[in-house]
């Protein structure tokens, strides 16, 4: 395994971090038993993972407590969330400090290392900063969390308009971003101001169905063209970005995908998630590869120079 440095946070950790939500849920939405999603979690810290990412919306912070108990506190960097409204209603910062603690609770924990206000809207940001805010830095003072994080709703925001507006305020210690070759917009409006403030950074989306299912990955592109946001003389709607495997020793589009990602200078560690050891092994193997090649990588940061509708679901 490979670490590096969390922005100013000065947490030492994993390259690949697990991610304990997105559509797997540690494998819980197609029907691991409790047992297995603990041993995938296991199997990661195994493999050198240290950096492991939950929320109290994922439902598996039991899992992941479960799966640390033992594991001294200082060898893992444990990040969790919490949303900033529950049911269309503003959660109050005395909310946000007990949604913390029942959080610690869980994870069976005294502390946890990043604590983000998850996926905020647009009509939300202003109640983030006046009410949300001051509680994170209670529970900094507290020493209930160590690191002030903010992740965004990149689905529905796919040119990070609300990460920009809450950048405005310098009060985040680590961002969770949407990034991936479809889409590099934060590349050109996130990444020079997380570098400029040594903010850390995590990559989320790296890999979505867009590159494990052809199909959709054809239909993207043809949307993307549709729009005007790719050049149609760089794509082959019957080869949907067959160049990559043909210049390059990735294996699949999967493969080439996490290393574009891997590799991006703007990114600390790229978030991956699943419920099947054999696939975490594989996302492993392949997110510790070199770099793409430089023509292949230069190739697609010039098709996708324009892109910002996609997000690769």
């Amino acid at each position: 395994m490979e670490f590096t440095t969390l922005g100013r946070t000065g947490l030492r950790v994993s390259v690949v971090g697990m991610g304990c939500g997105g559509a797997s849920r540690l494998g819980q939405t197609y029907g691991n038993s409790e047992a297995e999603s603990v041993a995938v979690v296991r199997r990661a810290m195994e493999l050198g993972i240290n950096y492991i990412d939950t929320a109290e919306a994922y439902h598996t912070e039991e899992i992941v407590g479960k799966a640390i108990a033992g594991v001294p506190r200082d060898q893992i960097v444990l990040s969790t969330k919490k949303a900033p409204y529950k049911n269309d209603v503003p959660v109050s910062a005395s909310e946000l400090i007990a949604g913390c603690e029942a959080s610690l609770r869980r994870l069976g924990i005294d502390y946890v290392d990043v604590y983000h206000i998850h996926g905020p809207k647009q009509d939300q940001i202003q109640h983030v900063l006046d009410e949300l805010v001051p509680a994170l830095q209670t529970l900094k003072e507290q020493g209930k969390i160590r690191a002030t994080g903010i992740s965004e709703n990149f689905s529905t925001d796919t040119e990070h308009s609300v990460l920009l507006e809450l950048f405005q305020a310098d009060v985040w210690d680590v961002a969770m971003i949407g990034y991936n070759i479809l889409n590099q917009t934060a590349n050109r409006t996130i990444f020079p101001i997380t570098q400029a403030r040594k903010i850390g950074t995590e990559c989320m989306f790296a890999v979505r169905k867009a590159f494990s299912r052809p199909d959709h990955l054809r239909a993207v592109l043809a949307d993307l063209l549709e729009k005007g946001e790719i050049p149609a003389d760089e794509i082959d709607l019957d080869d949907p970005l067959g160049f990559v495997l043909a210049e390059s020793d990735a294996r699949d589009l999967t493969e080439a995908a996490y290393r574009f990602c891997r590799h991006e200078p703007g990114l600390d560690t790229v978030l991956m998630g699943t419920g099947n050891i054999h696939h975490l092994e594989t996302n492993v193997r392949s997110l510790l590869c070199p770099p793409l090649p430089a023509p292949v990588t230069e190739r697609l940061q010039r098709i996708f120079a324009h892109a910002i509708s996609a997000s690769g679901s």
